[in-house]
């Protein structure tokens, strides 16, 4: 969400999305808030610094860490208010563990990816972290029934040998799939029997990849699919697995009227000879990814826009 007030943030989301509220983050108060810095602040025994070229791993706590932790336990207080009395399903979100990997550096300059041993202890620490945030969330809002999103918009590039070494004159090598696939499996199931998503705003998402994995919902740019996605989506949707369609543009511009918004979406589950009645169990609608970039109007009017078109593809799935 764009803007520093945590509070105006969780009121926000939790007026609008009232069945489906969600744990801010507001990228815009600086390093430690953006998301790469706030889940380094989650992390279980290791620490990293602010340097020049970005997030560096080292040996202690320092300033960046605890600002990092220091704003997550303000954006926790203000969910935490507004969500007295609630229950139902509340989505969290941190970086997941391929893309934390290809993004955090080694005391050299190198991201961890450079290193298969830096690359388990990353996982590693990160699921004991998520353990106990979920764990914090849990007694603050004991009513609700956490979602867990983990954002990998690195995952396609690590499959495929993609991320560019500190000189930016090569690319590290490609991870193997089952490497990868384990991983996460080991990292979702930090949730026990809870829901987690995957959100990548890449093209090319693994579908099939993370389905084996046991995520049970893929978050994507839908202006990003194209039909050779086709079987891989229905496999997925046969499977149990659900879409969250990024329908609505995360940054300012028109909105078009809510029916229109969902249009692609029937028109995919028609091309894939889905049963129209399955549409509200299977899909949610959501922005393309995420709203820092927007103004905090256009950021409010975005997500009023996604209930709404929900709404019309519950209502009329055909």
């Amino acid at each position: 969400m764009p803007g520093g007030d945590a509070r105006e943030a969780a009121k926000t989301v939790t007026g609008t999305f009232e069945d489906f509220p969600f744990l801010p983050e507001l990228p815009a108060r600086g390093p430690g808030a953006d998301m790469i810095g706030r889940t380094a602040g989650m992390l279980v025994e290791l620490y990293a610094r602010v340097e020049p070229s970005g997030w560096r791993l080292g040996d202690r706590p320092g300033r960046d860490t605890k600002r990092a932790r220091s704003w997550l336990g303000e954006d926790l207080d203000a969910l935490e208010e507004f969500t007295q009395g609630y229950e139902g399903p509340l989505k969290v979100q941190a970086v997941g563990p391929w893309t934390l990997a290809a993004a955090l550096e080694l005391r050299k300059g190198e991201v961890a990816l450079s290193d298969a041993g830096a690359c388990r202890d990353l996982a590693g620490s990160l699921a004991e972290g998520l353990r106990l945030h979920l764990a914090e969330l849990r007694r603050r809002v004991p009513g609700a029934q956490l979602v867990l999103q983990l954002d990998e918009p690195s995952l396609t590039a690590v499959l495929r040998g993609r991320v560019k070494t500190a000189s930016g004159y090569r690319t590290h090598r490609a991870v193997d799939r089952q490497v990868v696939e384990a991983t996460l499996r080991d990292v979702v199931g930090v949730h026990g029997d809870g829901p987690v998503v995957v959100h990548s705003c890449a093209p090319d998402v693994p579908f099939a990849l993370l389905r084996r994995a046991g995520v049970a919902a893929v978050s994507f740019d839908f202006a990003l699919l194209t039909e050779r996605d086709d079987d891989t989506i229905g496999e997925a949707v046969e499977g149990g697995t659900r879409l969250f369609a990024g329908v609505v543009p995360g940054t300012d511009g028109p909105l078009s009227d809510p029916a229109g918004s969902v249009m692609g979406v029937r028109t995919l589950w028609r091309r894939l000879g889905l049963q129209p009645g399955l549409l509200a169990e299977a899909v949610t609608i959501t922005p393309s990814c995420g709203l820092a970039g927007a103004s905090p109007d256009y950021a409010r009017r975005a997500l009023a826009h996604c209930v709404r078109a929900a709404r019309s593809l519950a209502d009329n799935p055909e």
